[in-house]
């Protein structure tokens, strides 16, 4: 048996490896867009940019040094230059498929940072694979926007995996229809009519606002929101500002809430502050043809009655009052049962100034 030559037992000593087979390597070389490996191959292992990164622009110097260790996987034994290309990328992928797919079969809840806003959704990378977020299934409630989501760590659960046709698909939605409906349980256990809760306001309409009571929101009636009367709800509060507001009533779901607290309540002493007798001031807020209504205080309006304007004859109101004219008047009657207060300009006229009216 002839002896070996020095290069065919060094030779022999190196391993066989084939397209697909999964090696160890070090780095004995790094540049900007490559990175070169020892793998115990007769010839050096090469990493592309593109084979190690899906960041754009990267700079595989300060992402990997020399001496490193790394496990990669062989795309091509000899790219026709006696190269051996690797790629550290696929191997993630493949092994983050993996475990979307553990993920997906336990329904366990997956955390990855968003790095792409697309048009129907989110793209997240779990170990180098990508999952898909409709943006249907982004929000428990419409985003028109998704942008604020770009590198922003988010939780999900895989809904779909599918990895032949390039279906993972993701679903933030039912983690936080989940955790709303905890809240919603939590909250209506502590929650009573006549509770006094702090709550931010969501959204306002024509017709009162909705107000985020922690996980719940509740309507604030245009109705409850003061004593007195309120014509644009818009023009009172803003979306993002705090309240304490008032339960007024918990049916099934629903949550009413209101403003007017008793405590401010001005009918509480309106035995004494409008007894009969008594001269008030008050201003005038709207008119019909049959009199004018009197704001006393804020949610206290009282009739002056076209025939208590004036001894003299009065066609019309507004033959000679206006709106938001300050007026002096007489309680001539209160019925605190109907909250109905009447009042007189003609009782304080001296009769006189009457007759001094009529002739002029």
């Amino acid at each position: 048996m002839s002896e070996l030559t020095f290069e065919q037992m060094l030779e022999d000593s190196l391993k066989t490896i084939h397209n697909g087979e999964v090696v160890d390597g070090t780095v004995i070389d790094v540049k900007p867009d490559e990175i070169i490996l020892n793998i115990g191959y007769k010839a050096d292992g090469i990493i592309t940019k593109s084979e190690y990164t899906n960041e754009t622009g990267a700079d595989l110097t300060t992402m990997v040094s020399v001496g490193d260790s790394m496990t990669v996987k062989v795309l091509k034994v000899n790219d026709g230059e006696g190269q051996v290309l690797l790629t550290y990328k696929r191997l993630l992928a493949e092994r983050g498929n993996e475990r979307l797919k553990e993920a997906f079969e336990n329904k366990e809840v997956l955390k990855a940072p968003v790095v792409q806003i697309l048009g129907g959704g989110l793209s997240v990378v779990v170990d180098e694979a990508r999952v898909f977020i409709p943006a249907s299934l982004v929000s428990d409630t419409y985003e028109k926007d998704l942008s604020k989501y770009q590198g922003q760590e988010i939780e999900f659960v895989i809904s779909e995996f599918n990895p032949r046709r390039n279906r993972v698909i993701g679903d933030r939605r039912q983690l936080l229809v989940a955790e709303r409906a905890e809240k919603q349980k939590e909250l209506f256990a502590n929650l009573h009519v006549g509770d006094t809760v702090e709550g931010v306001v969501k959204n306002v309409t024509d017709f009162g606002a909705f107000i985020d009571l922690g996980g719940v929101d509740g309507l604030l009636h245009i109705s409850e929101m003061s004593w007195g009367r309120v014509e644009n709800p818009k023009k009172v509060f803003q979306v993002g500002e705090k309240l304490k507001v008032l339960v007024k009533d918990i049916h099934d779901t629903k949550i009413a809430l209101s403003l007017k607290f008793p405590e401010t309540n001005p009918w509480a002493n309106a035995a004494e502050d409008y007894a009969v007798g008594k001269e008030i001031t008050g201003k005038v807020a709207r008119m019909t043809d049959f009199g004018a209504f009197v704001e006393l205080a804020p949610g206290v309006d009282a009739l002056l009655h076209v025939s208590q304007i004036s001894r003299a004859h009065v066609e019309k109101p507004s033959d000679v009052l206006s709106v938001g004219q300050e007026i002096t008047a007489k309680i001539v009657d209160l019925n605190e049962a109907e909250k109905k207060i009447s009042l007189s300009m003609k009782a304080l006229e001296k009769p006189e100034e009457a007759s001094e009216g009529e002739e002029a």
